[in-house]
């Protein structure tokens, strides 16, 4: 792990959208079957996790820094970030685990 890739478009602009709480070009990166797993809840499909990114996006105050970017296998790729801001400990180092089809987010997995 090198930290130096380029994650594919879709990573970058889900993140970049994600953090301006831009949900509709956020949400606009993922496969309508995908599936997002975050902090111990499971969202398939568009209409839930739109409700996922509204939420997360306003239930604490943040800054996201990438510290690693690998494509760990084909289409899949793990980005640690570091998040500081107003939740619960105040920093925090997160893994998101991206698989993708094509330009689209299939799946995601966001743990510490």
């Amino acid at each position: 792990p090198g930290g130096t890739a380029v994650p594919p478009a879709a990573i970058t602009t889900y993140h970049a959208a994600h953090d301006r709480r831009d949900v509709e070009t956020a949400l606009a990166q993922f496969a309508p079957d995908a599936v997002v797993v975050d902090d111990g809840h499971t969202y398939r499909g568009l209409d839930e996790i739109e409700t996922f990114i509204r939420s997360a996006a306003s239930e604490y105050t943040y800054t996201r820094t990438v510290r690693d970017a690998d494509e760990v296998a084909p289409g899949e790729w793990l980005v640690t970030c570091h998040l500081a801001g107003n939740f619960p400990g105040g920093t925090v180092d997160l893994g998101y685990r991206f698989h993708l089809d094509g330009d689209r987010i299939t799946h995601l997995t966001i743990a510490p």
